[in-house]
């Protein structure tokens, strides 16, 4: 596996593996041990074309924990902006002869592109409104660390499917996990090819979908994404599919609730609640990092 383009590639057996890496890190990071030389002499590209706190920056702190050198290239300092074209941009990343390239595009495919190019290890860090497979990691690893397994686990993925890369990679990961996946949203944010998901269930209706779960994850309206209107306004929105306190109540007394963030406060997520008892939104912020570690390691093994 020379490449994390995708949740498929992910099979069982290396998810086990690289959450043994994962957690190996974690432990020992926070036992004091900050630095390490897994990468030592590497170099990591970080070609992102759409914008990006939290993905960026997790793997960018990860390469440097791990000893590799870090370079940063925006789509707005890039020669994307005079109109080079994705092949182009492909042959200037091959000549510069990187270990890694953590690429985010607005394209779907796209890392797909450049991996069958280079010889450098690609990790897709977002493609369209495609797949996010990262994510899909940390999100089953935050799952594992409450849960300790995803087998037969109840989740609910709410809001925007229509848009939303980490909804796609999540089903495909989970799904092979053995969990049972719930799809809440309205109509108009719902994909039209249904049947091609893998899910157990699918609903408009909120409280029929938080009812009894194990995990909900509540997704981020993407404004950029919408070239057409799909709902009124965010508050018919929030009043319809946000998380309130009321229905928080819904989900299994030891449920979790979770987001990729960020968070639009008081439409996803009423604004006490996105780091209230039942949130486990910091650490799927603070798992990113050892998460990112770990997909490094796993691909230079």
């Amino acid at each position: 596996m020379k490449d994390l383009i995708s949740a498929r590639q992910i099979t069982e057996d290396r998810f086990y593996r690289i959450y043994e890496i994962f957690q190996d890190y974690k432990n020992r990071y926070k036992n004091g041990e900050t630095k390490f030389s897994d990468l030592k002499g590497l170099s990591v590209l970080l070609p992102f074309f759409e914008n990006s706190t939290r993905t960026r920056t997790s793997f960018e702190l990860a390469g440097k924990i791990l000893g590799a050198d870090t370079i940063n290239i925006s789509a707005s300092s890039s020669s994307v902006k005079k109109g080079e074209t994705l092949y182009d941009t492909i042959k200037t990343l091959e000549a510069m002869q990187s270990d890694f390239i953590v690429m985010r595009h607005y394209m779907a495919g796209a890392p797909y592109l450049i991996a069958k190019e280079v010889k450098s290890h690609v990790i897709n860090a977002g493609d369209g409104a495609n797949e996010h497979p990262s994510q899909a990691l940390l999100d089953a690893f935050t799952i594992m660390e409450y849960k300790k397994s995803l087998e037969n686990l109840e989740i609910a993925i709410v809001g925007d499917i229509l848009h939303s890369r980490v909804a796609r990679s999540d089903i495909i990961l989970f799904k092979r996990l053995g969990a049972k996946i719930t799809l809440c949203g309205p109509k108009t944010l719902m994909p039209r090819h249904l049947s091609t998901f893998d899910v157990d269930n699918i609903t408009t209706d909120i409280e029929e979908a938080l009812k009894d779960k194990d995990v909900v994850i509540f997704l981020r309206i993407q404004l950029e994404r919408q070239k057409k209107v799909y709902f009124s306004t965010l508050n018919e929105y929030s009043i319809m599919y946000g998380l309130n306190q009321r229905r928080v109540n819904l989900i299994k007394e030891d449920g979790i609730v979770m987001h990729p963030g960020p968070v639009n406060r008081g439409v996803e997520i009423e604004s006490e609640l996105v780091y209230g008892n039942r949130s486990v939104i910091l650490e799927q912020v603070e798992n990113g990092l050892f998460t990112r570690m770990a997909i490094y390691k796993f691909l230079i093994s």
